[in-house]
């Protein structure tokens, strides 16, 4: 007789996904909160709201933070 496809799925959920997938929403959210407080530091709206609404698992964060954010001390 098959396990019904409830634990299939549960056992699956259960295992290395759940880990992998609490990692990515640590790593996400850090990037997220280091370039949100960088945008309103600056005072740059438009930024602080595409850096909220939009969620890239902290690439377009690492974009803003590295490229786009002017250097602290510099105008």
């Amino acid at each position: 007789m098959e396990a019904p496809i409830n634990t299939v799925i549960s056992s699956w959920i259960a295992g290395p996904t759940l880990f992998i997938t609490v990692i990515f929403i640590i790593w996400s959210l850090i990037w997220k909160g280091v370039a949100l407080w960088s945008a309103a530091r600056r005072m740059q709206k438009t930024w602080f709201i595409v850096l909220l609404l939009v969620n890239t698992g902290g690439i377009l964060e690492m974009i803003y933070i590295f490229f786009v954010a002017p250097k602290q001390g510099q105008k």
